[in-house]
């Protein structure tokens, strides 16, 4: 029996500005441990919408939400916010690295901001992040110095710092010319098979997509296919 890690259930939203347009409807899926999935469909269908209520980060929505078994549907700020970074890695199609900080102190924040373990502790985990992605030698650099490709796979080990119960990313291919694209593309491959890492992905590049375990398609506010 596989372990969920993430269910959503009859999931439905609408955005009133001022009149009703609705954007997803009825949704349910479910991601298993270790799967890596994509999210297609086109510009406009509801991916990225459906990301952010995914990721805790919308909760005006109807339906339920589950991630690591935990209803996270109806809780609390404080309490989604833990939950967000204890359980969720996100991976963004810009980087979001601070520039003033070198690159282990960026990919040891949200550990920081976790508090789970000794500032020494997190130290040690971002270093093995970073040789994970074979990027240790840029580790006391600063982040303005990187390439983008560079900084993308440090916004990788950033999101694994907390051993997240599941990576999100919404295009994280879309800045990348096709190398550095691939790179990013095998990394997560790995981290799905070689460490069980789940991973849920909304992606506009059709190649990309067909090489991950499973693609969710959405048209129009609804999935048609998964």
């Amino acid at each position: 029996m596989s372990e969920v890690i993430l269910q959503a259930s009859h999931i439905s939203k609408s955005f009133h500005d001022p009149v009703t347009i609705p954007v997803l409807n009825d949704l349910s899926l479910s991601i298993n441990k270790g799967e890596f999935v994509s999210v297609v469909g086109k510009s406009g269908c509801g991916k990225s919408t459906l990301l952010y209520i995914l990721s805790t980060m919308d909760t005006d929505y109807e339906g339920q939400l589950w991630i690591d078994q935990q209803l996270v549907t109806n809780q609390k700020e404080k309490q989604l916010a833990r939950i967000r970074n204890e359980k969720i890695g996100f991976v963004f199609q810009f980087h979001y690295l601070l520039n003033e900080f070198s690159v282990l102190r960026n990919v040891m924040l949200p550990g920081l901001k976790l508090n789970k373990y000794g500032e020494q502790e997190i130290e040690h985990r971002a270093m093995e992040r970073l040789k994970m992605l074979h990027i240790d030698d840029l580790a006391l650099k600063s982040a303005n110095q990187l390439s983008g490709g560079q900084k993308q796979r440090v916004a990788i080990a950033r999101a694994l710092i907390n051993d997240p119960a599941i990576i999100m990313g919404d295009e994280p291919t879309g800045n990348l010319d096709k190398k550095n694209g691939q790179i990013v593309f095998d990394i997560f491959k790995e981290l799905s098979l070689k460490y069980q890492q789940t991973l849920l992905i909304v992606t506009h590049d059709p190649e990309f997509a067909e090489n991950t375990n499973r693609i969710i398609e959405m048209e129009d506010g609804r999935i048609i296919r998964q």
